[in-house]
């Protein structure tokens, strides 16, 4: 059987995995690929640092050596970040060699230039690992979903925030608690801004609905919120109405363009997503055709995430077995317009910390009515940490409503002297939105 030698640039937790898939799965994978997929190089920082199990590949530390080896015909970067990697993954390319990636950073940033790169150069760009780890969830919006309109994407794609979410529900901790928690088991990073600010969902967002609404978005065109706000009250509050909290990463194809976000979300327990705990992952899309569908498993890990990298190489060995490339191109053929936030539609969940006196209710209702935000349920409790008594809270639950005017609301609402603070806004996802 012919060999296909392949390079990974990077022996990290995913470089270790796709080492480990392509030794414990090589007679599967041979006969799937029609071809023995060898490991010739890994690129790594440090030569003289121990490695388990490569034992066998080449390591060098200068990427010159894989792009001027003939034989190599697959560069798979796994090392992540922007650069080196995507001046790497470019230069293979020119030089004639598929390139299979895991870096959603590089893709939802530089897509374009990649895409165009591998059409150029004739040669294949797979990424099916960038986003969801594990999930199948590229191939299937460009293959097995393309008969449709994809209307609506709403996703559980980060594994951290979605961890201490479920933690704060069922631990009815709170996100200091949790956040050092998710540190301690290596869930979280020690700077773990990119996962609870919202930028990681952010980048797998601008790519899965660039593929879903075949117009390209960027990560400057996404709308983002972290769950850094979110407290153990509306935890509880969401509870009480029916609701769960998690971190969305919304796409919709609305008549005021490409509407494409990441914040926290009200959803309803009945949600298909509602019961995705723990570090899970999960894709939930809307096509006129399929009606809806669920993509769920583990979004991260050595193994799932070199399930999907292995996937792609196959692919490509395939590719260039049979002397094809690109069988499935670039899909944002179209150039739509993009929502501006202040227009995309929502229903909200606000909750208020107000002056314990008569007539506080109906200033806050006349507040929202004189935007034309029109209240679903109002709540008003004690708030039982003001010592005095002197306090409750307002919890209210809007229609959908346009979101220039519920910023125009809580204008107003700040400006009542009877309002000493407005504690929360998170969206609320329901059968009105979609």
């Amino acid at each position: 059987m012919q060999k296909m030698k392949i390079a990974l640039l990077g022996a990290g937790t995913v470089g270790s995995g796709v080492v480990e898939v392509l030794r414990k799965n090589f007679h599967e994978i041979s006969q799937k690929a029609n071809c023995e997929i060898e490991i010739s190089k890994i690129l790594v920082r440090n030569l003289n640092r121990p490695r388990q199990n490569l034992d066998g590949i080449e390591l060098v530390d200068r990427f010159e050596k894989i792009l001027e080896d003939p034989e190599i015909k697959i560069v798979v970067e796994v090392m992540g970040g922007i650069h080196p990697a995507l001046d790497y993954m470019l230069e293979s390319m020119k030089h004639g060699k598929s390139v299979v990636t895991a870096n959603k950073d590089a893709i939802a940033e530089h897509g374009k230039d990649l895409f165009e790169a591998a059409e150029k150069f004739q040669v294949d760009f797979l990424f099916e690992a960038s986003v969801g780890g594990g999930i199948p969830i590229i191939m299937p919006l460009k293959e097995c979903l393309t008969a449709n309109r994809i209307t609506e994407i709403l996703g559980i794609v980060n594994g951290t925030t979605n961890y201490m979410l479920t933690k704060m529900s069922e631990s009815h901790a709170d996100y200091d608690s949790v956040l050092k928690e998710a540190q301690a088991k290596g869930f979280a990073e020690s700077d773990p801004s990119a996962d609870v600010d919202g930028l990681d969902a952010a980048r797998k967002a601008a790519i899965l609905s660039s593929i879903a609404f075949n117009s390209r978005i960027q990560l400057q065109d996404v709308h983002v919120e972290g769950i850094s706000k979110i407290k153990l009250d509306d935890i509880e509050y969401a509870k009480s109405l029916g609701y769960v909290i998690k971190l969305l990463a919304v796409g919709k194809e609305t008549d005021r363009g490409i509407d494409v976000r990441v914040h926290p979300t009200f959803i309803s327990k009945d949600h298909p997503l509602a019961s995705v705990n723990g570090v899970f992952n999960a894709i939930y899309i809307r096509g006129n055709a399929i009606g809806e569908v669920m993509f769920f498993g583990p979004g991260a890990g050595s193994l799932p995430t070199a399930s999907a990298v292995v996937a792609d190489i196959i692919e490509a060995a395939r590719g260039k077995l049979n002397g094809t490339f690109g069988r499935v191109k670039c899909t944002c053929y179209d150039q739509k317009p993009h929502c501006p936030i202040e227009e995309t539609r929502s229903s909200y969940y606000v909750r208020l910390l107000v002056d314990d006196k008569p007539g506080v209710l109906g200033k806050v209702a006349t507040a929202f009515g004189d935007e034309n935000v029109s209240l679903r349920s109002v709540v008003q409790t004690k708030c039982h940490a003001s010592p005095d008594h002197s306090h409750a809270e307002i919890v209210a639950i809007t229609h959908e409503v346009e979101h220039r005017k519920i910023i125009a609301a809580l204008e107003r609402l700040k400006n009542l002297d009877s309002i000493d603070e407005i504690q929360s806004v998170i969206r609320v996802d329901s059968e009105e939105n979609s």
